[in-house]
């Protein structure tokens, strides 16, 4: 287990040292797949804990209009502030700092490797915050680990897990092992859509 405390400073570590394994260099085949699919462009969408979020970059590329993203990396965030500048305060908002603080209401929230870097502890407190985030028929959707992990970040997780995790506060509508993972995950990933 790492006992180093998985905080700003941590994740700033990362990126400077370019310590980034969970970085697939794209938008996740699983998640493009599911946004290619979505119609309206004005949804609120949120992507917590957000990387070099490839996610908004395709959200952006495709006319959506209502996206936060937000991440505890202050160096992170500068990066994004001005890959994106084009976007930011338009279609575009970046927060930084700890999800568990800023409020809000999201028609989507996207999940893609956030849920795997918090320590396993804060599982119960990330599902409550995610349901307050949702508008009601909101939807959270994305991916998780269906794999075990030694140590972490990243921690692994099972559809058990997380069918006891989230149905007190959702209705899962779909989770299932993903069809279209990238080959490096392949077998070890479940795409989730959990509505409020």
């Amino acid at each position: 287990m790492n006992d180093l405390p998985l905080d700003a400073t941590y994740w700033n570590d990362r990126y400077q040292q370019h310590q980034t394994g969970w970085d697939v260099g794209q938008v996740s085949t699983p998640l493009k797949e599911y946004i290619d699919q979505l119609t309206n462009k004005d949804i609120a969408i949120l992507i917590p804990g957000c990387g070099n979020s490839y996610e908004a970059e395709y959200l952006l590329q495709q006319g959506f209009n209502n996206i936060t993203l937000i991440d505890i990396s202050p160096l992170l965030t500068q990066q994004l502030t001005e890959k994106f500048s084009a976007y930011v305060g338009n279609q575009l908002r970046i927060i930084t700092g700890d999800f568990f603080v800023p409020e809000g209401q999201y028609d989507l929230i996207l999940e893609q490797t956030f849920f795997c870097a918090l320590e396993p502890s804060l599982r119960g407190a990330y599902v409550s915050k995610m349901h307050s985030l949702l508008k009601p028929g909101g939807k959270l959707a994305g991916v998780l680990f269906d794999r075990a992990f030694e140590g972490g970040p990243p921690f692994g997780g099972s559809q058990e897990e997380y069918k006891e995790l989230f149905a007190p506060l959702f209705n899962i509508q779909v989770l299932a092992p993903c069809y279209n993972s990238i080959k490096p995950r392949a077998g070890a990933e479940v795409f989730m859509i959990a509505v409020k």
